[in-house]
């Protein structure tokens, strides 16, 4: 059994609908991501699974259990951990303070602390008193990466992790979620830089418009890259 199915999902903003019939599968263990340009629904994928834009049709299960439309905080409770795109952490907060609200809201025992994301990440104990809006862009990704960490969730989705970065703050942000995964985490990764996907994925799902137009291993797309231009020159 998956760990997370998310079956023919359809969202909407409004009267704008966003997602036509989206289905997906995340096993413990592995790297999968959702692939594509800007506006093509992986945000509100990612948004849809969390509660934070419930589907009107469709289903989302976690642990074989029927999920779909629970409030983000019972998402989180349940083992999703979620880092937005806009991050949005607690600018006025700390960064230990920061961290520390994230592990008394999640509730979730485990081998995550404060310590541990602070090895991960060393510049945020570095700025452990620093406050979150005097952060780089940079450190500010990686605070909220470990925001969700201490949360010990048994999924970490992540919703453009990469966007608006440096070029050398990416490539640290893809080692360190790299490490995350050779440690058993499971990730649901949301990006649109190629590169930075194929490098860390197991599995892609290519979404086009709102609806999934290619599903298969990542290994695939960096083999053929004629299949890969194809897929995302449209």
């Amino acid at each position: 059994m998956a760990l997370l199915s998310v079956e023919d999902i359809h969202t909407a903003y409004g009267l704008s609908r966003v997602l036509f019939g989206i289905s997906l599968e995340v096993d413990a263990g592995e790297c999968v991501c959702l692939l594509g340009r800007n506006g093509v629904g992986k945000s509100t994928t990612m948004r849809s699974i969390m509660g934070i834009t419930p589907p009107r049709a469709g289903r989302v299960i976690w642990h074989g259990r029927d999920m779909t439309g629970a409030a983000p905080h019972r998402m989180a409770r349940a083992g999703l951990g979620f880092v937005p795109e806009d991050r949005r952490i607690f600018a006025e907060l700390t960064v230990w303070e920061n961290l520390d609200v994230a592990a008394r809201a999640a509730r979730r025992p485990g081998a995550w602390t404060i310590p541990r994301v602070c090895e991960l990440f060393p510049i945020l104990a570095e700025r452990r008193d620093q406050r979150g809006g005097f952060l780089s862009g940079g450190e500010q990704q990686m605070l909220t990466i470990a925001r969700a960490l201490v949360g010990n969730p048994e999924l970490l989705l992540l919703d453009e992790p990469s966007e608006g970065l440096a070029p050398l703050i990416v490539d640290l942000l893809r080692e360190k979620i790299a490490e995350l995964k050779a440690q058993g985490m499971t990730i649901l990764l949301a990006e649109q830089g190629v590169a930075f996907s194929l490098a860390l994925a197991d599995r892609v799902y290519v979404l086009e418009k709102g609806s999934v137009r290619h599903a298969g291993p990542a290994a695939e797309l960096r083999e053929d890259h004629a299949l890969l231009d194809r897929l995302l020159s449209l």
